[in-house]
């Protein structure tokens, strides 16, 4: 018996990379998948429906269930009709996987209320407008689900040039902090996935030296065990995964400076000399930078 036997997943951005991946594994696992993409090009630019089709022949070729979905993802209206594709197709949605996404990478001194605003909207505000149709609709089922979130290292870590981006996508890990939170109730588990991965977002990004360590699936398998009923009270936690290692991201506070109250405030010399005395102490900005 396959994992996710009788399950009914939506994955938004799923036509290539990533998204294409999941969407293959889960319905090897058994589940009936809504394959979501816009079919544009990696700037958000243009539409098509040949991606989103590509990957339903390829899961239908193999015996397994799958529907295509052609809407955008920062649409309202779109994305309220693709968690309706899975209910009308299949019954309901037990799993949503929030990975679409497009990239308008340039220096912040560069960066045009164009390019900010077309990350934000895919990214951020496509990620809200799919998770919360996903969310109303499991809550009308009243049997839990699965809800998956996709941030970035440039998001949580930084990276040069992606000022939108990364904004975009610590966006994201926040509102999935939250969110986990409030679905505890109701059996809804929130994750955060951090990828690192070959696709054409990334293509011109990783170094070549990497690239034929990091394809899009060895990520999966993470995100599709996550999916299981093996992993219901995995819930709020962030999940950095790059080829096969899988590490799990915790927020540390380490205390720097720290004098009684009753002595009144630092001075700013005296607060600056107590943290800088302990700057060989601390952690790195991106410790990423030390995995690669």
């Amino acid at each position: 018996m396959a994992l996710l036997d009788g399950k009914v997943a939506l994955v938004t951005g799923a036509g290539g990379g990533l998204g294409r991946t999941h969407a293959l594994l889960l319905a090897k696992e058994g589940a009936s998948v809504v394959v979501n993409d816009l079919g544009g090009r990696r700037d958000g630019s243009g539409s098509g429906t040949n991606m989103a089709d590509a990957v339903v022949e390829e899961i239908t070729g193999t015996g397994g269930s799958a529907v295509a979905d052609y809407g955008n993802v920062a649409n309202e209206e779109d994305a309220h009709a693709m968690v309706q594709r899975a209910v009308s197709a299949f019954g309901k949605l037990d799993i949503c996987i929030a990975n679409a996404g497009i990239l308008r990478d340039k220096t912040f001194k560069n960066m045009t209320s164009d390019m900010w605003d077309a990350v934000v909207n895919v990214h951020l505000k496509g990620t809200y407008l799919t998770t919360k149709a996903a969310y109303d609709q499991m809550l009308q089922q009243e049997h839990g689900g699965r809800i998956i979130v996709t941030s970035s290292t440039s998001g949580l870590f930084g990276n040069f040039g992606q000022t939108n981006y990364g904004a975009a996508k610590a966006g994201i890990a926040g509102m999935a902090r939250c969110l986990y939170l409030e679905g505890i109730k109701y059996g809804i588990t929130v994750n955060i996935l951090v990828p690192t991965a070959l696709s054409r977002l990334t293509d011109d990004i990783l170094p070549d030296s990497v690239k034929d360590q990091l394809p899009p699936d060895r990520v999966s398998p993470m995100v599709v065990w996550l999916c299981t009923d093996e992993a219901k009270d995995v819930t709020g936690r962030t999940w950095v995964v790059a080829g096969n290692r899988v590490s799990l991201l915790s927020w540390n506070m380490q205390p720097l400076a720290n004098k009684d109250e009753s002595e009144g405030p630092w001075g700013v010399d005296e607060v600056g000399d107590a943290v800088l005395s302990t700057k060989d102490s601390w952690p790195a900005i991106n410790p990423m930078m030390s995995m690669q």
